[in-house]
């Protein structure tokens, strides 16, 4: 459970449409992939549920879609409309919600409220926001078939949980310029440059390693920002893919 001097209660659940047609959503006949059944319940049901067990008391979640907007205030949780993207939905919610705010996505099937306790006791108390990355070794060794696109630094390979605190007002800085970075976040050699020349020449040399990366990209934006690693590399594993589907669908029937 979640401490309460965190004074966390909140956590937001992304579930829009991000435009053109969803593989996983097509597969499963639904209109969107948040409803796909998994071991009798939907992705959204599993997500929200495992929010309130780690004891967050207020979800939100955002969506353009009628049918998973339904679901969940059927499920408790209010309902937030989208905007463009991703940052501006979150920017929306945060405006109503104030810090902190928990954030993650529809497609975390398999999140734990174990993950999201660590998460949070572990994120610095200095911190304005923060973000969970899984080691490719932890991943691997425990889904090998998963197939990850892997942030490689001097540290190894790291891949996003889909897990965000924006732990203080100023957060709403970083909000600014998710965009810019989300969409580089698959390209350290891109990602080091924004960061300024002397983090790419330490790219280049191999001396950066993750958690310096994110700290100086927050320096960058005017925060203080703080990496938690993942102490399961299944945090990892959301359903981006019909593969990701079969996967997880192996996972939670093992359980």
């Amino acid at each position: 459970m979640i401490a309460a001097s965190s004074g966390l209660t909140t956590a937001l659940v992304l579930a829009g449409s991000r435009g053109g047609t969803d593989p996983v959503a097509v597969h499963e006949g639904v209109v969107h992939k948040a409803l796909v059944q998994i071991g009798g319940e939907t992705m959204l049901s599993r997500v929200i549920t495992a929010l309130r067990d780690a004891g967050l008391q207020r979800v939100l979640v955002s969506t353009d879609i009628a049918e998973v907007a339904a679901a969940a205030l059927a499920l408790g949780a209010e309902v937030v409309g989208t905007a463009s993207g991703p940052s501006e939905s979150v920017s929306r919610a945060f405006e109503r919600t104030g810090a902190p705010l928990l954030v993650t996505t529809a497609d975390h099937a398999l999140l734990a409220p174990d993950w999201v306790s660590h998460f949070v006791r572990e994120t610095p108390l200095a911190a304005d926001v923060s973000i969970m990355l899984a080691r490719q070794q932890d991943v691997e060794a425990i889904l090998p078939e998963s197939r990850r696109t892997w942030m490689r630094f001097a540290d190894g390979g790291w891949s996003g949980c889909n897990l965000f605190l924006l732990a203080t007002p100023a957060a709403s800085r970083v909000l600014d310029s998710w965009r810019s970075v989300e969409a580089e976040r698959k390209n350290p050699l891109r990602l080091a440059l924004r960061l300024g020349w002397g983090t790419l020449f330490d790219f280049l040399l191999g001396r950066l390693n993750m958690a310096e990366a994110v700290v100086r990209l927050g320096h960058r934006m005017g925060v203080s920002a703080a990496m938690v690693p993942a102490t399961n590399g299944l945090a990892a594993v959301d359903v981006d893919k019909v593969d990701d589907l079969i996967l997880v669908r192996r996972v939670i029937e093992k359980r």
